[in-house]
């Protein structure tokens, strides 16, 4: 990045009092607004809890904003276009996956349509593009009809109108990125080049089956190795698209404090990067980190990110960059009447199954976890997956865990107390099918013992009734669970005898890297998450949250 230097001289000449021989005005800069987005998630609807900023009026608290929805979203990108000549709408990854079920039953179809339709035009992979597998994202990208539920859609899917960018997402086979690894665009005649990276630790939270043959490389060292190339096609403005984030400690536009991968990441960039639009953390940040600036904008489609860049006609790089995120705010945004059409065609086909009434909740079932690691809704889930699976038809559990990181939302208490089987479906988005097999209660300890695999975000698994262990935050890696604690209906687990235990199929392949559960042998499928939660609800209103206590932590 260059920065400018007309306003030096102006400043010195007025500094001297005199007259400055005449210089010849450069060409002024062309002006360029990206507009950007990341972890849009499939919410073709507001999401239920809006966006949450500091109050105006008392900086101590938050207010909720209702916001978000792509019928609010695509207008409020055509306002942020209007008076700009040059513009373009970019995106840094996990825009499907972990969906609500309006575009989760539909392999997330509508969401890729809703986005082309506003005029998306580049996007990076996140790690949940590769939640149902490549394959999978490459019919996204190119269209057709899902290879086992088909075409279930309004009209025929003809993928998705916009590019996705996998610069660090290597085919081991062949050595080369699974998707193109940039683009270049021009606006006025200057070459500008978007980078897509989703973060390296991809293959260790999405399902090893649908990643096999896939390797994920160091976001900066991929970034800078491309930066030769660039040049050579006399590319000097460069801007990154990656599918990782960080922490800020501050509102929406600040950045105090930030923290995270993205820190490390933006400082091994080569000094050629000038903007980076960041996503994963859900977190909303406009930051300077290493002299560049860093973007994110929340999550969930509730902000737009309005960056504005100064492009130099002689040099063709950088000169000035700033940026704003802009709240998608329903109260204040006429709907789309695209969209509202789009979303009305979808609604009609999934309204039967969504409109499902499940049962009734006392309160809401809250997914955050206690000081263990253990949550309300958690504790339900799992229970849920036991009782689907506990008949010996069915696979003869014992035992059932789920990870953390597939519950999604809470299950909200409404006024009246009803829970539809669209709501369950938020919490449980991933269509994952429950597993059945058999472990050793040695192999149990050790599958509790990689909850610490990354020791700065353990991934406590959920635990079902019955089943009941204590760890000890004090111990090393290895020996934090405490084998004379480990319970079943108070007897203690055995480590040389068998237990069936239910999971869904990515922990059972290995997901979140929980290893151990791929030596589970004698495996018996069952239903999907979401249908036992639902069999659950049904067998068993009123649903009432109870205090988790099934895991214990000492120290």
């Amino acid at each position: 990045m260059r920065l400018p230097s007309r306003p030096f001289a102006a400043t010195f000449a007025l500094a001297l009092g005199c007259a400055l021989p005449a210089f010849a005005e450069g060409p002024a800069p062309v002006e360029l607004r990206i507009l950007a987005i990341n972890d849009f998630h499939g919410n073709l609807k507001p999401p239920p809890d809006g966006i949450r900023i500091s109050d105006p009026e008392d900086r101590t608290r938050q207010v909720k904003i209702a916001a978000g929805g792509a019928e609010y979203m695509a207008t409020l990108v055509k306002l942020l276009r209007g008076g700009h000549a040059n513009t373009i709408f970019v995106a840094a990854g996990d825009l499907i996956g972990a969906s609500p079920l309006l575009s989760g039953m539909f392999h997330d179809e509508p969401s890729v349509e809703a986005l082309s339709t506003m005029g998306l035009a580049i996007t990076s992979v996140g790690n949940h593009e590769f939640d149902e597998g490549k394959d999978e994202l490459l019919r996204i990208q190119n269209g057709g009809c899902h290879p086992v539920d088909g075409c279930q859609g309004p009209h025929p899917f003809t993928g998705a109108k916009f590019h996705y960018l996998a610069a660090s997402t290597i085919e081991t086979a062949t050595g080369k990125s699974v998707l193109p690894p940039y683009e270049i665009r021009e606006f006025e005649g200057i070459p500008v080049a978007f980078i897509g990276v989703t973060l390296k630790g991809s293959g260790e939270i999405v399902s090893p089956a649908g990643i096999a043959g896939l390797e994920f490389r160091d976001e900066a060292e991929t970034v800078n190795a491309l930066i030769p190339e660039l040049k050579a096609r006399g590319v000097e403005a460069i801007v990154v698209l990656i599918h990782e984030g960080g922490e800020p400690a501050g509102d929406y536009n600040e950045c105090p404090g930030i923290s995270g991968p993205i820190v490390d990441i933006v400082k091994k960039l080569d000094r050629a990067v000038d903007v980076v639009v960041s996503g994963h953390t859900h977190r909303a940040y406009v930051c300077s980190i290493d002299g560049r600036l860093v973007t994110s904008a929340d999550k969930f489609g509730t902000l737009v990110t309005a960056i504005d860049v100064e492009l130099d006609p002689t040099t063709r790089d950088v000169v000035g960059a700033k940026a704003e995120n802009v709240i998608v705010a329903n109260a204040s945004l006429a709907p789309d009447p695209e969209q509202t059409a789009l979303i009305g065609a979808y609604d009609k086909l999934a309204a039967p199954i969504a409109d499902r009434q499940a049962g009734v909740v006392t309160q809401t079932l809250s997914r955050i976890p206690n000081a263990a690691g253990e949550s309300v809704l958690g504790d339900i889930i799992a229970d849920a997956q036991l009782a689907a699976t506990t008949d010996a038809k069915t696979g003869g559990a014992v035992i059932a865990v789920t990870n953390p990181g597939g519950i999604r939302t809470d299950i909200a208490h409404r006024q009246d107390g009803k829970v539809s089987f669209a709501d369950l479906f938020a919490s449980q988005p991933f269509r994952n099918q429950l597993v059945t097999l058999t472990l050793t209660g040695r192999q149990l300890k050790d599958m509790l013992e990689q909850q610490w695999l990354d020791a700065k975000r353990p991934r406590i698994l959920q635990v079902s009734a019955g089943f009941s262990y204590a760890w000890d935050a004090t111990k090393a890696f290895g020996e934090r669970v405490l084998a004379d604690r480990m319970a079943l209906h108070g007897k203690p687990i055995e480590p040389q005898a068998d237990y069936r235990v239910t999971l869904n199929d990515y922990l059972a392949g290995g997901g979140d890297g929980f290893t151990v559960a791929k030596q589970g042998n004698t495996r018996q499928y069952g239903v999907y998450d979401a249908e036992a939660l639902y069999a659950y609800f049904r067998a068993n209103d009123p649903i009432a949250p109870r205090a988790p206590s099934r895991i214990q932590r000492l120290n």
